[in-house]
């Protein structure tokens, strides 16, 4: 089913020839490590039962949503894998003999493709739920999720965009179209994007009440412009997925090295891109540096 906010998108008709969207957290903006550990972590915790083996959960929450493979996943799908896989396997929780909870009825939600991740989803899910113990169960996420957008909204404030991002806009400005590409709540997009005065270079600002990454850059340019016309720029494998997802190319911002991504985009990717140099071995290059900086598995599992 298609939301009122996902026609925008399937509405948006093309400006040039060229298309670029980008991801907001992590990547335009180094809000991830204060929002994963100020806001995301503590409220996990104390929502999900996780009090007695808080450390290993702060670990497996850094890990999974800062320094591995999903990193900039959507929230509920690092939470299911928190809770379900990373800690019943962290030594501290075996030691103590600490019996993770289990959300069954949020993690099958979680699983099912049809859902969609937000709390507008939930809401849905909510009521659509077939027994008061499911109910309860989504609500007392719900709550949860709810809680950790008002914690963002209250701690993540004046942080800047990297170097080399508003500049790189500005280069791209009236050559290209731009969308911010996010599993971001959009009010929080648009706060943020609007603080910094750089919310009018994008035609779009699409959060996660407009569905997954990989179908923003569908609904937006998919057979708008060709492939080697659109490129998606993210900090996580997911932005990455979403580009291959629609034959689009990707340049990333490799975590711990943001700034020097940047820089690079601007003094070389941006050309290449509109003089259609970029594909092949320039992005072959960035993807493997990208891919070897982020582990598969926690380091309490390799060890």
């Amino acid at each position: 089913m298609i939301s009122e906010s996902q026609r925008e998108l399937i509405g948006f008709k093309p400006k040039t020839n060229f298309f670029v969207g980008i991801d907001s957290d992590g990547c335009v903006f180094d809000t991830m490590g204060i929002k994963q550990r100020e806001c995301f972590g503590p409220w996990l915790i104390g929502y999900f039962g996780l009090q007695g083996v808080a450390l290993a959960a702060r670990e497996c929450k850094e890990f999974a949503d800062l320094f591995s493979k999903t990193r900039g996943a959507n929230r509920h799908i690092t939470a299911k894998r928190i809770i379900s896989e990373l800690l019943p396997s962290h030594p501290m929780v075996k030691k103590r003999n600490f019996k993770v909870p289990q959300y069954p009825h949020y993690f099958k939600w979680v699983e099912n493709p049809d859902s969609l991740l937000s709390n507008e989803g939930l809401k849905m899910a909510i009521d659509a739920a077939s027994s008061d113990e499911e109910k309860k169960e989504l609500e007392h996420t719900l709550a949860w999720s709810e809680r950790v957008n008002w914690s963002i909204k209250e701690i993540v404030k004046n942080i800047p965009p990297f170097p080399f991002v508003r500049e790189s806009l500005e280069k791209l400005s009236g050559k290209v179209d731009m969308i911010v590409v996010s599993s971001t709540p959009t009010e929080a997009l648009q706060r943020e994007w609007e603080e910094h005065d750089i919310a009018k270079y994008m035609s779009v600002i699409a959060g996660q009440e407009r569905g997954k990454k990989k179908e923003h850059l569908h609904m937006a340019a998919k057979d708008k412009y060709e492939e080697d016309h659109i490129l998606m720029i993210g900090d996580a494998p997911g932005d990455m997925k979403a580009a291959k997802a629609n034959n689009a190319l990707f340049y990333p911002i490799i975590p711990g090295e943001e700034e020097k991504a940047w820089e690079r985009f601007y003094n070389e990717g941006i050309d290449k891109f509109l003089n259609g140099e970029y594909k092949g071995s320039f992005e072959q290059e960035l993807i493997d540096e990208f891919d070897a900086s982020l582990p598969e598995n926690p380091p309490w599992e390799q060890a």
